[in-house]
């Protein structure tokens, strides 16, 4: 018989660790199983809150390199003896705690194989396999033998009323004006659609009503010069999560701001260039929208991070005019 707690190892990146708020919600409706997270410091706000989870252990920088980490590690697995473990990551600093571990280990199908060799294959393979399923359903196969509806796993972020209050504060938001939310940062640079682009769309929305809000994190030297509220580098994680919760929609390109955003609830407009669907992080919401262009060197990385010959003609076909078409429309469904 399976336990009834689990300790959930996820370390990173950001989007990955927000996408496993879903499956965790799954099982405590549909199992009643409780868990303990083991993720990065910084991350691990996002469980704030979290129905199904009962503690998180945040580890230090210094705490994942060795030797420290074995100490860290023998620690966790003395004190949840007995409890399960789910391997949501696949890495080898997961496989030694696992080694560690004294109760059942579970681990979800990460497909490398699969996108690698789709990857390499310029998509002549395990195509179909890839879009079968995205990435919360495939965490969810680490207890299930068959992958839940999309809809039954999506992420998951609860917001306070005193959150709701401070993100209408910061966003000075008094509901006469839609307000749409830009992320034009990107951890990979050739995720990032240009910047004159976002400044163009900026003046798109101002220009019919619409107020702005630029939020993420950039190198403070960086100078994004998008009109709109500036609030890069100026909130928390808990912070960022209430004003994506209190603004009318957020357009970004494929990063963790974009998970949080669905996780939250608020409409997506996400511009997809280097990566695919099949890697399984779409956005899924009934209101959100996802542009990209069928450009035959897509994909052409796992994350977006290799030099483009084409200087990212796959995002510089997304005119700001047609994501602001988009944006529109869905307000003025929203609001008639």
């Amino acid at each position: 018989m399976l336990p009834l707690h689990w300790v959930v190892f996820r370390l990173s990146a950001l989007g990955d660790v927000v996408l496993t708020t879903g499956p965790l919600r799954y099982w405590n409706r549909t199992r009643g199983l409780t868990f303990t997270v083991v993720s990065r410091e910084g991350f691990t706000s996002v469980f704030d809150g979290h129905p199904a989870v009962t503690e998180v252990i945040a580890l230090k920088r210094e705490e994942l390199q060795f030797p420290r980490i074995l100490t860290a590690f023998s620690a966790i697995a003395r004190r949840y003896a007995g409890a399960g473990l789910l391997d949501l990551h696949g890495t080898l600093r997961s496989r030694l705690l696992g080694g560690m571990w004294k109760g059942p280990v579970r681990r979800y199908p990460k497909l490398s194989l699969e996108r690698r060799v789709f990857l390499q294959s310029g998509g002549r393979f395990f195509g179909d396999a890839l879009l079968r399923c995205n990435v919360s359903q495939r965490y969810a196969r680490a207890l299930e033998s068959q992958s839940p509806a999309a809809a039954e796993v999506s992420p998951y972020i609860r917001i306070s009323e005193e959150e709701k209050a401070t993100a209408r504060t910061l966003l000075g938001k008094a509901g006469e004006r839609p307000v749409i939310a830009m992320h034009p940062f990107a951890t990979h640079a050739l995720k990032a659609w240009p910047l004159e682009f976002w400044r163009t769309l900026s003046g798109l929305c101002h220009e019919h009503g619409m107020d702005v809000a630029v939020v993420g994190r950039a190198p403070e030297q960086e100078r994004h010069g998008i009109p709109g509220i500036d609030l890069v580098n100026k909130t928390s994680l808990r912070e960022l999560c209430a004003v994506l919760w209190a603004v009318d929609r957020l357009v970004t390109g494929d990063s963790g701001p974009m998970h949080l955003a669905a996780a939250v609830g608020a409409p997506v407009t996400a511009l997809f260039g280097p990566t695919t669907r099949h890697w399984g992080f779409y956005p899924e919401g009934a209101e959100d929208i996802v542009l990209e262009r069928a450009v035959s060197c897509r994909p052409c990385s796992l994350h977006g991070g290799m030099h483009c010959p084409r200087a990212q003609k796959c995002l510089r076909c997304i005119a700001p005019e047609e994501v602001f078409r988009g944006i529109a429309e869905t307000i003025r469904k929203r609001t008639t």
